[in-house]
């Protein structure tokens, strides 16, 4: 079985099957099994992306921005048509069930959606000057060819925040998914091509991540650089950006805390944390990761989440009834597993889950696991999991869960329950993170801003800000004559 016939590389409006490097294995999460083979981009096919977008950069750049709306708009509606075959093909590549894929593919239709509008609002400003007959203009235009490279968890969503966003500001792309996933993106390229999109305007390309990343950016071509990836992937990257002083922004993943004060209703935030924790088996950004409950409601708490957990219904996505899939490879399955071991070993109680599915001979599954009064030095506290694992820790004040949310180097996102707006603002506003949930953990959406601090990078995605990302200001002097 094939998910990959008709496409592979896009460059220049042509679609390649085959390339100088090769071709790259697409394994199925669930068994292990061979999806298909994809071409495995070399020098000759990156300097033809490099080429098609500096050839189209003063084009796409100088397309009104109307015009660039309607061809946004368009790609939506294209999407929105193509939803099923893209839904099936990412649930076969990375194992999320069907109703969480076909949520990720509605995600990314909206991201083109509310760019076709960005596209028409890149507003300037003007200032008066300090004597007659002068004039201070604030313009802005796209800042050039943008390379875009994005992970495996949300193959279409990742890359339309950043492709969207690009092309709404009058940008060029080339843009690498992941290679364990690339379909997301094919399917967006399609109906790019079939939405009027200027060949050469978006490219993909797939292959060694190492050797593109490191050839695209080299390239005096590119002038902005996009990341969703890990902390050592980004600080690589902005290396290799900064020799060339090239525009940079990164989403780098999080290890959110949620804070659950004692005027909140254990049982009903336990329900929501375990069903939000286990959303794309726990492989999300945001994902929830440390769980910080009061002292007086942390045994109701973890009871609820451990009865959620050990009702998810395992097995493929494309299958009815299914809850949570495998994880998307072997080697975030084994550092799970690492990770419940040594809590386990510390002292943390197993409230449910723990291990491999004893019924599973083959695939990524990991049970939904709940890990109960977690010794602070665990490692699991500290590493992002990125897998369905809850860490609960009991806490007594304020001010000591506001210290331990923060004693980490990540800063995504942070959710806090309570029955008091006074206390949710408070925490809200000590919480060292680029967002917030109080009182709900879905927090992404295409009209608000997507983006973190500290070792989560910088830059947002979504929004009004996600297109600045993409434009350089430029101020013009006016004297009248």
């Amino acid at each position: 079985m094939t998910v990959y016939q008709g496409c592979g590389l896009h460059i220049d409006g042509e679609w390649r099957e085959t390339a100088s490097g090769g071709g790259i294995a697409v394994v199925d999460p669930v068994n292990e099994d061979v999806l298909g083979t994809i071409p495995r981009a070399g020098a000759a096919e990156l300097d033809a992306a490099l080429g098609a977008v500096a050839r189209m950069a003063p084009v796409w750049g100088g397309t009104p921005g109307w015009q660039r709306s309607a061809v946004l708009r368009e790609i939506a509606h294209r999407m929105a048509e193509r939803a099923e075959p893209a839904v099936r093909d990412m649930s076969l590549e990375t194992g999320k069930p069907l109703a969480e894929a076909r949520g990720e593919w509605q995600a990314a239709v909206e991201q083109f959606d509310w760019y076709a509008d960005e596209a028409r609002r890149i507003f300037g400003h003007s200032l008066a000057g300090r004597e007659p007959g002068v004039r201070l203009d604030v313009h802005y235009a796209p800042v050039g060819p943008v390379a875009a490279f994005t992970a495996w968890n949300f193959p279409a969503l990742l890359p339309a925040r950043k492709v969207a966003a690009a092309l709404a500001a009058g940008c060029t792309v080339i843009v690498k998914p992941s290679e364990e996933a690339p379909s997301g993106m094919a399917h967006i390229a399609r109906c790019a091509v079939d939405a009027g999109l200027p060949d050469g305007v978006l490219n993909m390309v797939l292959g060694d991540p190492a050797e593109i990343s490191a050839h695209l950016i080299a390239s005096p071509v590119i002038r902005k650089v996009s990341l969703t990836g890990s902390v050592a992937v980004g600080r690589l990257l902005m290396e290799q950006s900064a020799r060339g002083l090239k525009k940079v922004s990164m989403e780098l993943g999080g290890h959110a805390p949620v804070l659950v004060y004692p005027d909140a209703d254990p049982v009903k935030v336990g329900g929501i944390c375990a069903a939000t924790k286990f959303r794309n088996a726990g492989q999300v950004c945001i994902s929830p990761t440390r769980f910080y409950v009061h002292e007086d409601i942390y045994q109701p708490f973890a009871e609820a989440m451990a009865r959620v957990a050990g009702t998810v219904t395992l097995g493929r996505g494309t299958d009815e009834g299914v809850q949570m899939g495998p994880m998307a490879n072997a080697r975030g399955r084994d550092r799970v597993a690492a990770l419940v071991r040594d809590a386990l070993d510390r002292g943390a109680e197993l409230l449910a889950g723990g291990a491999i599915p004893k019924d599973r001979n083959g695939g990524f599954f990991f049970e939904p696991t709940v890990l109960g009064r977690v010794p602070r030095e665990a490692a699991i506290l500290h590493e992002e999991p990125f897998g369905p694992v809850a860490p609960i820790v009991p806490f007594r004040d304020h001010d000591e869960v506001i210290r331990l949310a923060n004693d980490s180097g990540f800063g995504l996102a942070g959710y806090v329950f309570s029955g008091s707006l006074a206390t949710a603002n408070r925490a809200a506003e000590a919480l060292e993170v680029g967002m917030v949930g109080i009182n709900d953990m879905l927090l992404a959406a295409a009209e608000v801003p997507f983006g973190g601090v500290k070792d989560s990078g910088f830059g947002r995605e979504g929004g009004r800000l996600g297109i600045l990302e993409y434009l350089e200001a430029k101020y013009v002097k006016t004297r009248c004559a």
